[in-house]
């Protein structure tokens, strides 16, 4: 490639000139091709250690004039072609020019606008849009896919030098984060290390500092572990890849890939070493931190953050944070965790302006709001920026916004006399509101945690769950959302709706709310516009508990709101089908269990205890196993906390229950501890009358057990656990991801594979094994199939079975690698048969399954079963009518010839018995049916209904696998014998015995062309007996039969010069065998004047002829060839009616069974057909050749020292 020129010294230790002319120099780096010595060794080692450009492109061209020092680069190229021609086009454009230059600065003025031209030219053309990456970057993205060969689909995100931990040795090299891979290359001193690790494989990835691995990352795959360190930021690398394994588990997860966000705010000029991908990583993380923090959007994009400092009425200081504008929002979050919270949408914001500058008040900022509020913010980097960035927000806001006013509640409650502890709370909340604000723009402090862990009032509880979640923010911004949704799920039905009405009548059916149609269809109009709105998780168990909760303390559009914060940002994953964010929570849940419990974790474990309460516990947010009055207290705490209140709770009633616990001997034991003691939580301040709990105080005839009041269980998790934080969730949620979802693709490989029936041959070890070769290659179709259909795609709500498969393309390239029949350049087009053969429903896709099946078919079946295999990948569907065309030119000439050779084998006992014996079958079939037909009609006449053994008896019979016999299969015409006859001999292409395979195959076609000429004349006449047929006028009569028939079966004898250019000879045949063969010819026969060729003659006149002779036991290998013309050995008799050009025989057939009868003759074909191959070999090939597994090499490369 052309390079814009820099100036370079001229190392000549490391760089060989090759070629030179009085302007330029062409350069071989030192150690490159054959040979190199010692010096090549260190030369490459210092190339991989500074990641030398001269790793990827081993020559170069200077450009230098005579009198001056300095040199030019002008190209590279990674081969002695492509810098051959660079080197060309230099000598006959350039030469002549530079020659007439008197001055040399003029020279090199003029070579480097040349080299500047052509590469601009070259970039407009090949340049995508919108490419930002660097030159650099492009480059380490060139050695990246040279070293692992890398298709152009798989992108790089950034590299990093760093250390290999092979055993207790580092290695120095560099490690490639690409979106699918981490990839890892060292060359020291002769020794390669290369690792391709695939991301979807990682199952731990963790930073760990220990005296052996000082600051280390640690990756675990099934297989191995990885150790890496020495980095220069190991927290930035430790961080993407967090992200790219995150973005992996995701894909297993919902088969959503990477996808760049083009709507990411790009900076005005990137960095110089940084892809736009790992901006967009950056900018992700970023994104989807700002919007947890504080409760926005998922679609909210943040735009910058600024240090600053806020004025805080309340208590008239100057909290120093952090500044986050987006397009919607303006955002503040003091240094100090609890010291404050602002949310400021910028559809309440009237006013912005730049205040009068102090020295107590540098470059203040004034934010008015609709709610009569001013915000003051101070210490404002760049204030003018800013304030033009919040004036271009506002411009794009909508004209008319929604009120953020909220009618006032209605409670639930059946207004009863409030209280005393209900009318302070709501007095505290009033005084919190008159000076901290209310609505959105609410200053929230320590001082509101504290208010909401005493309980936040009835009246008021509808409308802060919808400020703490974040609901509001959505719900005001797409008014009348809701309604339309409703208005279209309505009438719709699907297997959500049908979930949702089984659970209805089980959602709280001891309140009161839920005990009559009014409430029931509010429920039912919410589960089934979420399900409508989001199909994917549609509806879970656990949902409707919650949705009845929500409903009872705000409308109908409110409880939808809160459910979509719910599902979709605090408590991501839970609600789908495989509930995978409550398992990850769970082990969370275990993991702090150890933490803070260590005395009771061992044995809670042992009980397995903590799997059966926590995904109840954390699915229903404790509603469905405490009182509802105590339980709501704790959905208060969780929309303000997230899911660190949840955890801190379990862990409290664990260690309130600890000595019981260790007291257990069972888990049923310790469920009825735990469920006694959720049953006596209560919550005594309480102004709605006591609902019956669903849960039976479980007292057993003991003394039931002390009351625990709900405020001094918060305050007991607070105290003992407060030591978690959101940040450390985070982080164990990750961790623990990698495990749960690892484990649930464990699970559905033990489920796949247990579906496949027991005598499909492989064992557990080996479907494994194929299980995740298959899958591999879905993946492969995922990472770099960008343009696939949509059904390519994973779809996790299917069986496990139907969530992985592969199209035609994936299929032939698992198939030329793991089958046993490898046939050469015919291995795609029997590829192709195979998979529609297997295709049954043909949506031209396979599962698993079916792949198995073809698999077993070929390295597990008996002779017979094999054999069927092949017979039926020459049958329709899998022969399809285009490549069954390319017999038909073969097939004319093979009927011509094959009535003149049909009569010597016309004898009762080799072709008219089995004829015969299959008519007495079949007539003994239809008879037996008949009998049965009978027996059941004499059954339905007497005693009626039938008994249960009736019954019993037709479900044994439906459910029973219809095993397909030898009879089952249709007879093959000419087309698809000759398709059958090509397979095989392209299968002997490279076994050992291909010489006695040939000749074997070509006396057994031979055979059985002739025997389906003999059939073809009594198809017309089924009725008659074949002894009474004569001979019709245009036939050739038949000759006596010989005294020995079943020498007609025998291959040619070794004295045929015909059957001797077929292949190799069986030394033990009689040369009178073949003579009867050839009697009934008229032409050449065994006096032909053609000599016996040598295999050596054969091979060459093979390859030269395009016409073949296909005499008695003679089928060579031009008779396969997709262009062959195949003409017969034997002189047509004059009489012979000859066909016309191009049209099949329609009457001549073969069956399966003579087919099978043929090669039975030829031991040398049992012998290859019955050929036990492991596959176990194979799929250790199909894995390095596709790297699709974490693989590690190294490789000793031998040096020629001196």
């Amino acid at each position: 490639m052309w390079l814009g020129p820099e100036e370079v010294l001229v190392a000549n230790a490391l760089w060989v000139t090759e070629r030179a002319n009085p302007f330029f120099v062409l350069q071989r780096r030192r150690g490159h091709g054959k040979g190199g010595g010692l010096t090549g060794l260190l030369v490459g080692t210092l190339d991989v250690v500074l990641d030398s450009s001269a790793r990827v492109a081993p020559y170069r061209i200077l450009h230098q004039t005579q009198d001056s020092q300095v040199y030019w680069t002008v190209a590279c190229g990674s081969s002695r072609k492509e810098i051959t021609k660079h080197w060309e086009w230099l000598e006959n454009n350039l030469l002549q020019t530079l020659s007439i230059f008197d001055n040399e600065e003029d020279i090199t003025t003029f070579v480097k606008g040349k080299i500047h031209g052509i590469i601009a030219e070259e970039n407009k053309n090949l340049q995508p849009q919108g490419d930002e990456d660097p030159g650099k970057f492009k480059e380490a993205e060139l050695k990246m896919r040279k070293q692992f060969g890398m298709p152009e689909g798989e992108k790089l995100v950034n590299y990093y030098s760093c250390s290999y931990w092979k055993g207790h040795v580092p290695r120095q090299g560099w490690l490639y984060l690409t979106v699918n891979h981490l990839c890892f290359y060292s060359f020291l001193l002769g020794k390669e290390v290369s690792l391709v690790v695939r991301w979807v494989d990682v199952t731990r990835l963790e930073k760990n500092a220990t005296l052996l691995f000082p600051e280390s990352i640690r990756v675990d795959t099934r297989d191995q572990e990885l150790f890496f360190s020495m980095f220069l930021n190991i927290t930035e690398t430790f961080k993407l890849m967090e992200q790219l394994a995150n973005l992996a588990m995701r894909q297993l997860l919902d088969s959503e890939g990477f996808l760049e966000d083009k709507a990411l705010p790009r900076p005005p000029q990137p960095h110089k070493k940084i892809s736009a991908l790992k901006r967009d990583l950056d900018a992700r993380a970023k994104n989807e931190c700002y919007q947890a923090t504080f409760r926005l959007p998922r679609d909210e994009r943040l735009d910058g953050h600024t240090g600053c400092t806020l004025w805080t009425p309340f208590n008239k200081v100057h909290i120093p944070g952090q500044m986050f504008i987006s397009s919607n929002y303006i955002c503040f979050a003091s240094k100090e965790e609890d010291a404050c919270h602002l949310i400021i949408p910028l559809r309440e914001v009237t006013i912005v302006e730049k205040a009068d500058s102090s020295g107590v008040l540098p470059s203040p900022l004034s934010i008015s709001t609709k709610s009569k509020m001013t915000f003051l913010f101070a210490n404002l980097k760049d204030r003018d920026f800013l304030v033009q960035r919040i004036s271009d927000f506002l411009q794009k806001m909508p004209s008319k916004q929604p009120g953020s006013s909220r009618a006032a509640r209605k409670t639930s409650i059946a207004d009863p006399a409030p209280e005393a502890k209900e009318k302070m709370k709501e007095e505290s909340w009033n005084i919190h509101f008159f000076e901290f604000g209310r609505g959105m723009c609410m200053y929230r402090t320590a001082r509101t945690r504290e208010l909401v862990l005493k309980g936040i009032p009835e009246s008021l509880r509808g409308e802060l769950w919808l400020l703490f979640s974040g609901a509001w923010n959505e719900m005001v911004t797409h008014p009348g959302y809701y309604a339309e949704l409703v208005e279209k799920s309505t009438g719709k039905y699907s297997l959500a709706t049908e979930e949702i009405e089984r659970d209805l009548h089980r959602s709280m059916p001891e309140h009161p709310a839920f005990q009559n149609e009014l409430g029931i269809a509010a429920l039912r109009r919410v589960l089934t516009a979420y399900a409508f709105r989001n199909p994917t998780i549609g509806y879970c168990q656990a949902m409707n508990i919650v949705t009845s909760v929500l409903l009872l303390y705000g409308s109908e559009e409110e409880a939808f709101w809160l459910l979509v914060a719910l599902c979709e940002r605090m408590l991501p994953d839970y609600y789908n089908t495989r509930v995978v964010g409550a398992l990850v929570d769970q082990g969370i849940f275990e993991e702090l269990t150890r933490d803070f419990l260590p005395q009771l974790s061992e044995k809670m474990q042992d009980l397995g205890v903590i799997s059966s309460i926590s995904l109840s516990w954390f699915l229903t947010l404790f509603l469905s196993v405490m009182p509802f009055e105590s339980a709501v207290v704790i959905v208060d705490c969780f929309f303000y906390e997230g899911i660190k209140v949840i955890l801190q709770v379990a862990l409290a009633i664990l260690d309130a229950n600890m000595e019981q616990l260790l007291g257990c001997s069972d888990e049923g034991e310790a469920m009825t501890v735990l469920g006694r003691y959720l049953d006596n939580v209560v919550n005594k301040q309480s102004v709605s009358p006591p609902i019956p709990h669903l849960h039976a105080l479980l007292t057993s005839g003991d003394k039931p057990p002390e009351e625990v009041d709900i405020f001094d269980l918060l305050k007991v998790s607070y105290e003992k656990f407060s030591s978690l934080r959101a940040e450390d969730i985070e982080q164990m949620r990750f961790k623990q991801r990698l495990k749960v979802i690892q484990s649930l693709e464990d699970t559905a490989k033990r489920s796949v594979v247990r579906a496949i029936p027991g005598d499909i041959g492989f064992s557990i070890e080996e479907l494994e094994d194929l299980y995740m070769v298959f899958k591999a290659k879905h993946l492969a179709s995922q990472y770099w199939g960008s343009s696939r259909p949509a059904a390519v795609r994973r779809d996790p709500s299917l069986p496990y079975l139907e969530q992985y498969r592969i199209d035609v393309n994936q299929f032939q390239e698992l198939f030329a690698s793991l089958t046993p029949w490898a046939c050469g350049s015919h291995t795609p087009v029997l590829a192709g048969r195979m998979f529609r053969l297997l295709d049954e429903n043909k949506d031209s896709l396979i599962n698993f399954k079916e792949f198995v099946t073809g698999m077993s078919g070929m390295y597990h079946g008996d002779l017979t079963e094999k054999l069927k295999v092949l017979y039926k990948l020459h049958l329709p569907p899998a022969l399809s009518p285009e490549e069954a065309e390319s017999a038909l030119e073969a097939t004319h000439y093979f009927t011509e010839d094959s009535s003149s050779e049909a009569s010597p084998l016309t004898s009762d006992l080799d072709l008219f018995l089995p004829w015969e014996a299959q008519e007495a079958l079949q007539q003994d079939e239809r008879e037996g049916a008949r009998n049965e037909d009978v027996q059941e009609k004499r059954e339905e006449k007497g005693t009626s209904p039938p008994d249960y053994r009736h019954y019993l008896r037709m479900w044994a019979k439906e459910k029973e696998v219809q095993k397909e016999t030898i009879k089952d299969l249709p007879k093959m015409n000419q087309e698809q014998f000759i398709e059958l006859c090509k397979t095989l001999y392209n299968m002997f292409s490279e076994d050992p015995m291909e010489q006695d395979l040939y000749h074997a195959i070509a006396t057994v076609a031979s055979l059985l062309l002739r025997i389906g000429e003999v059939g073809k004349r009594f198809s017309t006449r089924p009725g008659r007996k074949p002894r009474d047929i004569a001979p019709e006028e245009d036939e050739l009569p038949a000759p006596d039969l010989p005294q020995n028939p079943a020498r007609e079966l025998q291959p040619p004898a070794a004295g045929d010069p015909q059957a001797k250019a077929g292949g190799d000879t069986h030394p033990g045949k009689a040369p009178q065998e073949s003579q009867v063969v050839g009697e009934g010819g008229g032409g050449e026969g065994r006096g032909s004047p053609s000599q016996p060729l040598s295999d050596d003659e054969t091979k060459d006149d093979l390859s030269m002829s395009s016409y073949s002779v296909v005499s008695t036991g003679s089928l060579q290998c031009e008779d396969l060839a997709d262009d062959t013309v195949l003409v017969g050995g034997e002189a047509r008799s004059p009489v012979t009616t000859p066909h016309c050009g191009g049209t099949v025989d329609t009457d001549w057939s073969i069956s399966f069974e003579q087919i099978l009868a043929s090669i039975l003759t030829e031991s040398v074909l049992v012998n290859f057909l019955e050929k036990k191959v492991d596959i176990g070999l194979k799929i250790k090939d199909q894995k390095k050749v596709e790297r699709q597994f974490s693989t590690s090499s190294d490789h000793e490369q031998s040096a020629a020292l001196g």
